[in-house]
């Protein structure tokens, strides 16, 4: 059987580093089969498109509703919002962010954004829905960021990134979910945080969506008070990301690698073709993870690789992945972040290709943004977040308080 290139394989092992295991490459390819398949929708309404979507303007509230506190979770007020957003393509979309505001929190207060690790294909696994669940264990290691950010008065705002078709890893959707996030707190009378300052947090998966908004936000919501963002373990090109991982055996974590090929698939169904390369057990194993969150997509996968999912050759001529893949690698956004930025991660991470960062971070630079870089001494990626939030947390706290911002550059 012929292997399939470099540029597939890294599309279909990406998933994996963003949750921080080493994931199996992709073999590939091909006969016809059915087109993407998507996770189930909703079935609360809450969620649905309203009538008029596409006459509203981005961060538009379409509706909102007051949730009970999550588990674990500060003293808060909490409210989810939905509003209207646009996907990969700039088509409209309804998206919904979840809001912890601390009662004592000040009028027009600080407003953090954070865009929590996301490995999923199922709706059921985001934000809005996993605060409540046992879905995601990513979320409680993240509660720590929660309760020092709402400790400090700041009220957090977590969008579901992963838009409506849950499309794992697709920055350019994250990131515009994320600033019309922002918008829609803004907006949103009861909160009375229309013009306070705002800074942007993500690790891994959700760095991908912080790095997207930070290239996105002068052109496409100026408007906003950003003065800062951090952003930890980011994977900056998923391409290269996932060459460095390549192999053609089984591997544990092959089901996240495969998930993020399906996402791809869900978001860019012209241009990413997975279905015409799956033989008849990549079918049934899409089919299978196609509503699931990570322990479920970790489970059906564990075992499999590339080889076993895919049949014929026709990526070895398909110029579209590459095109894909390269378009959802920070390293490659023309954008430059329109205020300070923090950057951690190990500089012993194997996961994440650290000379990308490198060169993200050397190009803003280049363009005069002041960039604070964070060491984080531990070998492992997923410790790395937390290890490294503390440092993160202070330099966001000087950005509210109005203090310059230093640089490493």
């Amino acid at each position: 059987m012929t292997t399939a290139p470099r540029t597939v394989r890294a599309l279909i092992c990406a998933a994996a580093v963003l949750m921080g295991l080493t994931a199996a490459p992709m073999p590939a390819s091909a006969q016809p089969t059915a087109g993407p398949v998507l996770s189930a929708p909703h079935s609360d309404s809450f969620y649905t498109d309203p009538p008029d979507l596409a006459s509203r303007a981005n961060g538009d509230i379409i509706r909102s509703r007051p949730m009970p506190t999550p588990a674990g979770v500060m003293d808060v007020e909490t409210w989810q919002l939905a509003f209207r957003s646009t996907n990969a393509q700039g088509r409209p979309i309804t998206a919904v962010t979840t809001v912890l505001a601390p009662h004592n929190r000040a009028v027009d207060g600080p407003v953090l954004s954070y865009q929590q690790i996301t490995n999923a294909l199922g709706l059921r696994c985001s934000p809005s829905q996993a605060l409540w669940t046992t879905e995601s264990d990513v979320i409680t290691r993240e509660l720590p960021a929660y309760n020092a950010a709402l400790a400090n008065g700041w009220t957090m705002v977590i969008p579901d990134h992963l838009g409506p078709n849950s499309a794992y890893a697709v920055g350019p959707i994250g990131g515009r979910i994320t600033l019309d996030g922002i918008r829609a707190v803004q907006r949103f009378e009861p909160l009375r945080l229309g013009a306070g300052p705002v800074a942007l947090a993500g690790y891994s998966g959700g760095a991908i969506a912080t790095g997207f908004a930070a290239s996105y936000a002068a052109d496409y919501a100026p408007e906003l008070p950003i003065v800062g963002y951090a952003m930890g373990g980011t994977p900056a090109n998923i391409t290269r990301m996932a060459l460095s991982l390549g192999s053609d055996t089984p591997h544990p974590a092959f089901g996240l690698a495969f998930a993020a090929a399906v996402a791809l698939e869900r978001e860019y169904p012209d241009r990413f073709p997975l279905s015409e390369y799956l033989n008849a057990e990549g079918v049934q194993l899409r089919q299978d993870i196609s509503n699931a969150c990570t322990a479920g997509i970790l489970a059906r996968g564990a075992g499999l690789s590339a080889r076993m999912v895919t049949t014929g050759d026709g990526y070895l001529t398909d110029p579209r992945p590459t095109a894909v893949t390269d378009e959802i690698s920070i390293e490659y956004q023309p954008g430059i972040p329109n205020a300070p930025v923090y950057e951690w991660h190990s500089p012993t991470d194997a996961l994440i290709p650290l000379d990308s960062i490198d060169r993200t971070i050397g190009r803003y630079c280049s363009a005069g943004v002041p960039v604070t870089r964070g060491r984080v001494d531990t070998p492992d990626h997923i410790t790395a977040a937390v290890l490294g939030l503390p440092g993160a947390i202070d330099w966001m706290s000087d950005r509210f308080a109005g203090e310059p911002a230093p640089s490493t550059c």
